[in-house]
């Protein structure tokens, strides 16, 4: 029979790190550590494997011997903690928490002090010589069972928790201002009340039976694998659902034993900065969910060697023993009891992109990692927060209010009070920043919607700082000088140094800086983000591995410069048309619209002829030693025509044309799907002259600039080919004008096409006799093999992903088994004709890291991006050339 439970503690480890796919990373390093000697709690992990069954079989099957097995390894915690489960004399108390293979910080469900009742909550309370104690723990035991297992939770976002009313309740009537300040005999009253909740909502009464407790608990933690918060999270992080969760049950420790006990999280390095100094939060007299929920305001972590010296001295050595074992920064959970120290989890910590960049970087310094281990452990997706903005330092308004800065970056916003709210504004394009209390598991949607969030309670390592630090947020927390009234979308702020109260309401705009944790009214003015020496040491490192080169997308010289800044190694895609709709040239553009035949055509294009020369010349110049490809027109000519009747109107009294002539034109060009009718090359060889005159201007920049000495690598595309025959006939045109327009300059250029359809892949052998150069123009060859339109996806789509028809959107990450199977069949045609033939990507997927590892795996070139993902798809793509030299 399969075994379904491992043991740990007591010298003993049924399991290691390495075994994460089927204990969870929360067993498997509890695994880890009890065989590293390290002060473990004894328990035993319920696998994974047992978490598919359920989701198999259903709510409350398990496989065959499981009880047994579990009896069993629940002796052996007893034997180890000399304590019984449900003993009257010797109770053993146990926490029965998740734990994934990938993290999940938050997302499912925990209980702590399991195995309290009416008996044992008095044998406890005999045992610890500490009443209050004992009903400390059984208060917060009904609690977390009765929300988490019997779903005696708030109806609605609006409105507290029930557990949490009854006890701000029993506060005022026993005048308790905190909750450590609550007697015996208030505990005792919260208790009952929360079990008179529990048969009021439940209908049915709190379980006494503790081997009822238990199972109930294991049940409800394997509920929560596909609770909606965890469903999100999986979501937005690329986590299987298939994977499962394993469940961890441990004999309980408590910091809530007196003032020499305490509870908290530590990093080994700062999470937000990478700073290796030891870094987190702590509480004396209190139990694990009040640090991380934010119930109290904790204390600093090096405020604990003031406190419990021992105990500290203790946490410090553990913490490098982890770090130095695993070759990584550490994210701790301990647990104080009585000056001995217990660890309760050590896993990989959730981290900024400046910190995973500082971190990588240092730990090759002292010797921890390799430069290719450092590489490798480097989120190519996170590098994007390295290059968020700041507020400008020299026009820095007047803070209103400080919190704690607890994930960087700048963030500017409306307020909205709710996490509903916040998804709902984003979707209308408004930029939000989510304002609470604090936050719950429940508020993640929110909170990836908001650009930043603001808590008026919680720590460094509460709930919104940990998440918000996951997803690149800027954070600020513990701003006390905040209250919130979430009901009636109002909140309040004493400013600082003011007596005088400031109100705020949804919608109202604010500033939050998260490296200082300051607040500002309206919107601060930002700056470009100061990158800093340590990603130009892995920059250097990623450039030695990678094999393919990074371009950029870029349509203006500031586009260029900032790509070039980054690392792009030349311009993959300039979009020509982008540079029509500039007020003084879109006139220009309507005039040859409009024209009535070729040499109206050719009298309106000789007024943007100049124009675009001296477009191409600034990009050239930028771009000095570096290819420049130019993709000649490519939307369909109606996108360049007012619509709505007053536009035409206005235009018509520009253009001195009767409203009439235009509305005809517009009635003309219209289409019933335009993205497949006329546009790209189609008007290329219907309307010639627009290519020639296109292409001579940049032959003329290309000459202009060579002459001041800039080294020009023109590369013209021509987009949409569907048959070799078009290709022919505009590269001969192409050439022709080129050739023209270089007058007397000698200059080598490149003239190839865009790939954005199925037949175009499939006979790509024949387009490449005509071709130097492929750029597979991913968005369109995405809406062309999918048969969808992306304008129209937002209709359906989210359901696909919603239900799991599609694992991933395509426009954001590339198809591989549809579209990348024509990419390669094009690359191989391609290649077979012309062996020497260039291949590249210039659509949205070049900057996304799983679609720049394909590219490498398919032998392309390069790929191109906007400029801020550039040194994302350079670490993509050095990952990609290390994970391949690894398999040979």
């Amino acid at each position: 029979m399969k075994q379904h439970v491992r043991a740990f503690g007591g010298g003993t480890a049924e399991g290691r790190a390495k075994d994460k796919a089927l204990l969870g990373g929360k067993g498997a390093n509890l695994a880890e550590m009890a065989s590293l000697g390290l002060p473990v709690p004894p328990g035993f992990t319920i696998t994974t494997e047992v978490c598919r069954y359920v989701m198999q079989h259903g709510a409350g099957s398990y496989p065959e011997g499981l009880t047994e097995e579990v009896g069993q390894a629940l002796e052996t915690v007893e034997t180890l903690a000399k304590a019984t489960f449900g003993d009257h004399t010797t109770p053993l108390l146990v926490s029965v928490r998740s734990g994934a293979p990938a993290s999940m910080p938050g997302m499912m469900d925990t209980i702590l002090n399991l195995g309290l009742n009416d008996h044992t909550v008095e044998a406890l309370s005999a045992l610890s010589g500490n009443p209050r104690f004992a009903w400390d723990c059984y208060r917060r035991f009904v609690a977390m069972y009765g929300e988490v297992v019997m779903g005696v939770v708030a109806a609605s976002e609006h409105e507290e928790a029930p557990f949490d009313l009854i006890l701000d309740e029993v506060k005022r009537k026993h005048r308790a201002n905190r909750d450590q300040d609550l007697s015996e005999v208030a505990l005792r009253d919260a208790v009952a009340q929360f079990k008179a909740k529990v048969l009021e909502v439940a209908g049915e009464p709190f379980p006494t039976d503790v081997r009822t407790q238990l199972w109930g608990a294991i049940g409800a933690v394997f509920k929560s694998w596909n609770n909606p918060r965890a469903d999100y999270y999986r979501k937005l992080n690329g986590i299987p659902a298939s994977m499962g969760t394993a469940v961890n049950v441990q004999a309980m420790v408590f910091g809530n034993l007196g003032d020499d006990c305490a509870t908290g999280v530590a990093f080994t390095r700062n999470p937000a900065t990478g700073t290796a100094e030891i870094y987190g939060e702590f509480l004396t007299n209190a139990q694990g969910e009040d640090v991380v929920a934010g119930i109290r305001n904790p204390e600093p972590i090096p405020e604990l060697g003031n406190q419990l010296p021992e105990a500290y001295a203790e946490l410090l050595r553990v913490a490098k023993l982890l770090e130095d074992h695993f070759r990584d920064m550490q994210d701790l959970e301990f647990t104080i009891q009585k000056g001995q120290l217990f660890m309760l989890q050590t896993r990989s910590g959730k981290r900024t992109g400046k910190a995973m960049v500082k971190i990588a970087v240092d730990l090759v310094a002292e010797g921890k990692l390799s430069p290719r281990e450092a590489v490798m452990r480097i989120d190519p997706a996170k590098l994007d927060e390295v290059l968020h903005p700041t507020i400008d330092p020299k026009a820095r308004p007047p803070a209103v209010a400080k919190g704690l800065p607890a994930s960087p970056g700048a963030a500017i916003g409306r307020i909205v009070f709710t996490a509903n709210a916040a998804e709902e504004w984003a979707s209308r394009d408004e930029r939000v920043i989510l304002v609470r209390t604090d936050t719950s598991p429940e508020d993640i949607h929110g909170m990836k919607a908001a650009m930043g969030i603001l808590t008026a309670r919680g720590g460094m390592t509460s709930h919104a700082a940990v998440v918000a630090r996951g997803m690149g947020k800027c954070c600020v927390t513990s701003c006390t000088s905040l209250r919130v009234d979430a009901a009636r979308k109002t909140a309040s702020i004493v400013a600082s140094g003011e007596a005088k109260e400031i109100r705020l309401k949804e919608g109202d705009m604010l500033t939050l800086d998260g490296s200082t944790g300051e607040v500002f009214l309206g919107s601060a003015p930002l700056v470009p983000a100061q990158l800093g020496s340590e990603l130009g040491t892995l920059m250097e490192w990623v450039d030695s591995f990678r094999t393919l080169r990074v371009r950029t997308n870029a349509d203006t010289p500031t586009d260029a410069r900032t790509a070039r800044a980054f690392g792009a190694e030349g311009i993959g895609l300039c979009r020509t048309e982008h540079m029509f709709f500039a007020p003084e040239r879109i006139l220009a553009v309507r005039e040859m619209i409009l024209a009535a035949d070729e040499t109206g055509r050719r009298a309106a294009l000789a007024k943007i002829l100049p124009m675009q020369r001296g477009d191409f010349a600034e990009l050239f110049r930028v771009m000095d030693g570096l290819p420049v490809t130019i993709r000649l027109l490519d939307p369909p000519l109606h996108e360049f025509l007012p619509h709505t009747a007053k536009d035409i109107e206005e235009v018509a009294a520009e253009m001195g044309k009767s409203p009439a002539v235009i509305s005809a034109k517009v009635a003309e060009l219209t289409e019933s799907n335009p993205m497949l009718g006329h546009r790209g090359c189609r008007l290329g060889i219907t309307f010639p002259e627009i290519y020639e005159i296109q292409t001579q201007a940049i032959a003329e920049a290309a000459a202009l600039v060579a002459a001041e000495g800039i080294v020009v690598l023109p590369e013209i595309m021509i987009p949409l080919v569907m048959v070799p025959e078009e290709l022919r006939r505009l590269r001969e045109l192409v050439s022709t004008s080129f050739d023209k327009g270089l007058g007397t300059t000698k200059l080598a250029y490149t003239i190839g096409t865009m790939i954005e359809l199925p037949r175009a892949c499939v006979v790509a052998d024949r387009i490449a006799e005509h071709a130097d150069f492929f750029s597979f123009g991913t968005n369109d060859l995405t809406q062309t093999t999918f048969g969808l339109s992306r304008d129209d996806t937002g209709r359906f789509l989210p359901t696909y992903l919603d239900r799991g028809v599609l694992a991933v959107d395509p426009f954001i990450a590339l198809d591989q088994d549809g579209v990348g199977a024509l990419m390669v069949l094009g690359v191989r045609g391609g290649r077979t004709t012309r062996p020497s033939l260039k291949v590249g990507i210039c659509g949205e997927h070049g900057g996304e890291p799983s679609s720049v590892e394909f590219c490498h795996r398919a032998g392309f070139d390069y790929v191109s991006c906007s400029p801020f993902r550039v040194p994302i798809a350079r670490v993509a793509a050095a990952r990609a050339a290390l994970a391949a030299e690894a398999q040979k």
